[in-house]
């Protein structure tokens, strides 16, 4: 029996600068970045996430950027935090296991016990969602489950690549910071192991642009085949 999975309508937006780098090298913070980011951008990125029930990053962003994800220069709700993280291997330490708002970490069956427990005693949920790595699909069907509905990603690299590779984004919205950094190493809007033919692109359509601010703000249509 085939079981239909619903999820969430999801959308990716994230800075990056003119040559499309989200740091300015291998290993960097994207929050250096986003310090260039003109304060009505600022305020732009804090007004979606407040407009979105949840909002996701991947477990390596976190380690290097330790993001809050909370709703600061805009008015609104923060929305619920989500992490997938196969191993459960998340600092102890993060932002995101304060509690300025609700987190949930999901991982494997791979990850160590331990490690779950450590993450359940700082107050996150943990959900477990598939064999050896966390399995998107059936962790958007258990959000879309939970009523989240609106579902704002915001990285990193791999994640975005994963989500786009599984067809699970439906928008993304990117805000063109006026700066070049160049860097053979520096990572790009999206990462994994891409495609291996050009027959596989996936595209998207032009919706929307706008001056925010100094920064360009880019919408698109994620539509996966050429129409």
């Amino acid at each position: 029996m085939v079981v239909l999975l619903k999820r969430p309508f999801t959308f990716i937006l994230s800075e990056m600068t003119l040559d499309g780098k989200l740091t300015s090298k291998k290993g960097g913070s994207s929050k250096l970045i986003m310090e260039y980011m003109d304060e009505a951008s600022k305020k732009f990125l804090h007004e979606q996430r407040a407009s979105s029930d949840a909002i996701m990053v991947g477990c390596n962003t976190i380690k290097i950027d330790d993001s809050s994800l909370t709703v600061r220069y805009a008015e609104g709700k923060n929305p619920l935090r989500v992490i997938p993280c196969s191993l459960a291997d998340i600092p102890l330490d993060s932002n995101v296991l304060e509690g300025d708002a609700p987190t949930i970490i999901a991982t494997s069956e791979r990850a160590p016990g331990e490690n779950i427990d450590a993450i359940k005693e700082r107050n996150a949920e943990v959900i477990v969602c598939g064999r050896d790595k966390v399995d998107l699909k059936l962790l958007m069907d258990k959000l879309f489950k939970r009523g989240i509905e609106r579902l704002m990603v915001e990285g990193g690299p791999t994640l975005l690549w994963n989500l786009l590779k599984n067809r699970l984004v439906d928008e993304i919205k990117i805000i063109h910071i006026p700066f070049i950094v160049g860097g053979r190493d520096a990572p790009s809007l999206v990462g994994g192991e891409g495609i291996k033919s050009l027959n596989e692109s996936i595209w998207v359509e032009l919706k929307d642009t706008k001056m925010v601010g100094r920064d360009l703000v880019t919408e698109y249509d994620v539509v996966y085949e050429k129409r």
